[in-house]
């Protein structure tokens, strides 16, 4: 267990796999999603989730609220522990438990978990750029901007930008501005690709 401010962050376990398939194949979680929005059965989320129990390169946590509420998964992907770098994923899943700062905390909590435990160096994440609100939320965490990947992906009917964003060890401990019980409004749908929530 990960403890934030007003999230936890725990293991996934084989029993949290119907929650995951209500949430992947949500149409509104799917339009922030790397993956092709094509229907999940519940076999394939389960060898999602035999994945993941072997890849030493992804470490995927439930988020959970101090009541023990599900809420979402966050995660470090293509960990790279010689260059002391990674990924970051995250999706909130139930709707009345976005825009009210429980992304952020959960965000944060895992940055601290990245850089104080694992010693790593850089985190990053790719969003779409219409998703404002998460942007918004990743700017409040510390990440910067660094640069934009013009028509990446196809969304909604036309090409999609993402915007690449980073953030360092130093620039995190640095940041003074974590206040012990963040409400802001972060609506965090989408940062970068779930494994296996796509099309392979």
């Amino acid at each position: 267990m990960i403890p934030g401010n007003r999230v936890r962050l725990r293991a996934i376990e084989r029993g949290d796999i119907p929650t995951f398939l209500k949430w992947v194949n949500d149409p509104e979680v799917q339009r922030y999603l790397g993956r092709t929005p094509f229907p999940l059965s519940f076999a394939q989320e389960e060898r999602w989730f035999e994945k993941q129990l072997n890849d030493e390169r992804s470490r995927i946590f439930a988020i959970e609220t101090e009541k023990g509420v599900h809420i979402g998964n966050i995660g470090l992907h293509e960990i790279d522990y010689k260059d002391g770098k990674a990924t970051l994923g995250i999706m909130i899943g139930e709707k009345e438990y976005r825009d009210q700062g429980y992304g952020t905390d959960a965000v944060r909590t895992l940055l601290r978990f990245a850089f104080q435990e694992l010693n790593l160096h850089r985190v990053s994440l790719e969003v779409f750029d219409f998703n404002k609100r998460a942007i918004r939320c990743y700017e409040k965490c510390g990440f910067r901007h660094e640069g934009v990947a013009r028509e990446d992906s196809f969304r909604g009917g036309k090409r999609q930008d993402k915007i690449l964003m980073g953030i360092l060890r130093q620039e995190f401990e640095g940041d003074k501005d974590d206040p012990p019980d963040d409400r802001g409004r972060a609506d965090v749908r989408r940062v970068s690709h779930l494994p296996g929530h796509r099309q392979p």
